[in-house]
């Protein structure tokens, strides 16, 4: 957790960073995004799923108002076409090793509903490639969630 604060503190900083409203982060806003389009993913996002988000959001990315944030992501996600937009945010704020927590969230996600649907998988190991995460390291953040 001390991890993202300081890292969302150095971003707070940055001068190229487009204005967000509400006093959202960037990375917040992206990893949000992400997280409610794979919980869509399977046609639906059940209260489940979207208590794993917004409980996902406020312990890892110490978001305020997850829920507002929540409400937020899924306009975009509709609104969204490509993820590279979202991984771009993300690539540029986090180092790998944050890249992988946020592929652990996203494998949080997946499994908040009880079943892994073949179109959450594959978007987990495309995220996975976007984000430049090896396969080994994929594998063993979906171990470290699914095992636990």
């Amino acid at each position: 957790m001390n991890m993202f604060r300081r890292l969302l503190a150095l971003f707070e900083e940055d001068e190229t960073a487009p204005p967000q409203s509400g006093g959202v982060d960037p990375l917040q806003r992206a990893a949000a995004v992400l997280l409610v389009i794979a919980a869509r993913l399977d046609g639906k996002m059940d209260a489940t799923e979207r208590a794993s988000i917004e409980r996902l959001l406020k312990e890892r990315l110490e978001v305020n108002d997850a829920k507002a944030l929540v409400d937020e992501a899924v306009e975009a996600a509709v609104e969204s076409t490509d993820f590279f937009s979202v991984t771009r945010v993300i690539n540029d704020r986090l180092e790998p090793p944050q890249r992988i927590n946020v592929l652990e969230m996203l494998w949080e996600v997946v499994i908040a509903d009880g079943a892994v649907h073949d179109y959450e998988a594959n978007l987990v190991r495309r995220v996975a490639g976007l984000l430049y995460i090896s396969d080994r390291d994929a594998g063993e953040a979906r171990k470290r969630v699914v095992g636990s």
